[in-house]
């Protein structure tokens, strides 16, 4: 016969350990919603976003570990992400609506920034799009998403670049400022941070390079709408989404608990992104204000990215293959 009475030692064991499972945090003993969460972003504003994140551990409870590396230029995102080696990235969002139209299996989870690109010049004669007739200008990123808008925002003003303006292309934001405070150009198209660069090295050298035209109050006062330019924002491939889809909704929710404490404290979130973004924390500090950066689900943000998809498109909408992306797009 199996005795069914407990020792009081036994008792008190068994009470003391039920005792400490329920003071234990739930992290502690939850199995983590991803084994590994590897990011990806630009050498820009939004990727600060995220780097704060992982810092403050904000993502502690969806992943076993959590990464974030910098892309380039979006030739190497672009690579990352048809070879399925980038599967969460901070993404342009025309990029990601021209893939998702080809059939490339992506969509918009947020929007990370209401844009951050500015012109950037010395001159102070120049404070008008109008006011770049007759310039030299550096451009980057030849046939992506800051020369399209650019491109557009010419047009809207009676300006074709290759009559009306003496451009030089340049491989990045940074690249573009280089030949602005070098003399090479009068202006140039330049991106957070590279415009607070641009600033922060030309007061250093002597010059007074300042923002001289807010490509987003540009793009409200052609679309007749708000100064938005929901620029990029975080894009989620398939195949995460097929593994791992339950922890979208607690990753969205990191990001948005992220983004007005690197609005409130941009010193603090700029020395956590430092390293990942190889720049400068006074750097990453100074550009926080000029980045409009936002968590705005893609769904509430559909409007904004539509009128701008459509504005920048052109009718025949070249830019995103031939069409609005669906609501599929939308996460």
């Amino acid at each position: 016969m199996i005795s069914t009475s407990l020792s009081r030692r036994t008792v008190l064991r068994t009470a003391l350990g039920g005792a400490t499972l329920l003071a234990m945090p739930a992290s502690l003993h939850a199995a983590p919603l991803v084994p590994e969460l590897a990011l990806y972003g630009p050498p820009a504003g939004p990727s600060v976003t995220l780097a704060h994140a992982v810092a403050t551990n904000l993502f502690a409870g969806i992943a076993a570990t959590t990464s974030l590396t910098t892309w380039r230029n979006p030739d190497e995102l672009r690579a990352g992400l048809t070879s399925g080696a980038i599967q969460l990235s901070i993404v342009p969002v025309q990029a990601a609506a021209n893939l998702y139209n080809r059939g490339y299996p992506i969509r918009l989870a947020n929007v990370m920034t209401n844009g951050l690109l500015y012109v950037a010049s010395a001159d102070a004669s120049i404070a008008d799009i109008s006011d770049l007739r007759g310039r030299t200008v550096a451009v980057p990123f030849r046939g992506d998403t800051p020369e399209i808008l650019f491109n557009r925002l010419l047009a809207h003003r009676g300006l074709a670049p290759s009559a009306d303006l003496d451009i030089t292309y340049a491989g990045s934001p940074i690249e573009a400022m280089q030949l602005l405070l070098a003399g090479r150009v009068e202006a140039a198209l330049t991106a957070e941070p590279s415009t607070s660069a641009a600033v922060i090295a030309g007061a250093q050298a002597g010059k007074d390079i300042r923002r001289s035209i807010d490509l987003q109050a540009a793009w409200g006062a052609m679309t007749g709408a708000a100064p938005i330019l929901p620029q990029a924002g975080l894009a989620i491939t398939a195949p995460f989404l097929d593994a791992h889809g339950n922890a979208v909704s607690a990753l969205l929710s990191a990001i948005e608990s992220a983004t007005p404490e690197v609005l409130a404290h941009p010193a603090t979130a700029a020395a956590h992104a430092t390293e990942a973004l190889g720049m400068p924390a006074p750097l990453l500090a100074a550009s926080v204000p000029y980045s409009n950066l936002v968590a705005r689900p893609a769904k509430e943000a559909r409007a904004d990215v539509e009128r701008m998809l459509s504005a920048m498109s052109g009718p025949d909408m070249n830019a995103i293959n031939g069409k609005l992306p669906d609501s599929g797009f939308y996460l």
